[in-house]
């Protein structure tokens, strides 16, 4: 099939590779967001997604809107048979989804109708899932709601961060987009509408949903930190300055602590939660680089009344 590609960031990208490399079908162009500043300098830089098809000689299309008319028009010229679609990033209006023979086809990291919306692998580890995965499913005008062509499973391990759940999710869809393309072509597969039971939803995690509260349990702050990593990074206040929290371990055996409250060992850095203690791994200072907890608390020199989140 012809297939015109639409994703933005390196999440996408292992699925864009797996097209170009499936023998099957032609990945004439790539839709993708438009360029956006990055780093100190705030240069434009193009997505990961389009730095990939330009390194394959593949068109690139980088529309403000997918409304756009000069968009719509070069698709309608392209012609493409279906459009998989990988974290794009942008919502596409009902005349862009009636432009493909076979629709837009999403590859969507949750096991829908588990965790529709932005951010389904962090919700994931929020709600500390033992099984998630990816499917692909027909786009629709509502969210994340079309009917499903497939799924793969994948097992969230304990000390998962949502950046490695996501990694190896991505390769495992990459498979799963090529194989929903080739049954789409062979007419072999068609699309099984979604339960209504069980749908949960996934809202973008804003900064001030990764605010560190000392007073719920130690499992739902590490379960927090690793939703959070890499972005967009759990955090609390200490000295009156933001202190990110990369990593963070639960000692079920410490349970003198109260809720924020900072015990410096020889090693270790332990901090008081609304059951037993978390062991700071991993944090950042504002305008640091990230180092490890107890480097870091030696640093700062850290009193014995001092705590996390005041």
């Amino acid at each position: 099939m012809r297939l015109v590609f639409a994703g933005t960031p390196e999440v996408a990208v292992p699925a864009l590779d797996a097209l170009i490399a499936s023998g099957r079908h032609e990945v004439v162009a790539v839709v993708t967001r438009p360029d956006a500043p990055a780093g100190r300098g705030r240069r434009l830089v193009a997505s990961p997604v389009a730095e990939r098809a330009e390194e394959a000689g593949i068109e690139i299309l980088k529309p403000e809107r997918p409304r756009d008319e000069d968009f719509l028009a070069r698709v309608r010229e392209i012609a493409p048979d279906c459009c998989p679609v990988v974290a794009y990033g942008a919502l596409l209006p009902r005349v862009a989804l009636d432009l493909p023979a076979h629709g837009w086809v999403n590859l969507h990291f949750s096991l829908l109708p588990a965790w529709r919306g932005a951010a389904p692998v962090q919700h994931s580890l929020l709600a500390g899932d033992e099984i998630t995965g990816a499917s692909t499913f027909l786009i629709e005008e509502g969210l994340d709601s079309g009917p499903v062509y497939g799924t793969v499973t994948e097992q969230v391990r304990p000390t998962d961060t949502s950046g490695d759940l996501l990694t190896r999710l991505a390769f495992a869809g990459s498979g799963l987009l090529a194989a929903t393309m080739d049954g789409i072509e062979d007419g072999t597969l068609k699309a099984v509408p979604q339960p209504a039971e069980g749908v949960t939803l996934a809202p973008k995690i804003t900064v001030e949903d990764a605010h560190v509260d000392w007073s719920v349990p130690a499992l739902r702050v590490d379960r927090l930190v690793r939703a959070c990593t890499p972005a967009p990074g759990a955090w609390s206040m200490f000295r009156g300055e933001r202190l990110k929290l990369i990593q963070v371990t639960p000692v079920p055996e410490r349970t003198d602590l109260a809720p924020g409250q900072l015990a410096v060992g020889k090693n270790n850095v332990h901090v008081g939660t609304g059951s037993y203690a978390v062991e700071l791994m991993w944090v950042q200072a504002q305008g640091k680089k990230p180092m490890r907890a107890a480097d870091w608390a030696r640093g700062v020199r850290i009193g014995a009344a001092e705590m996390l989140g005041s």
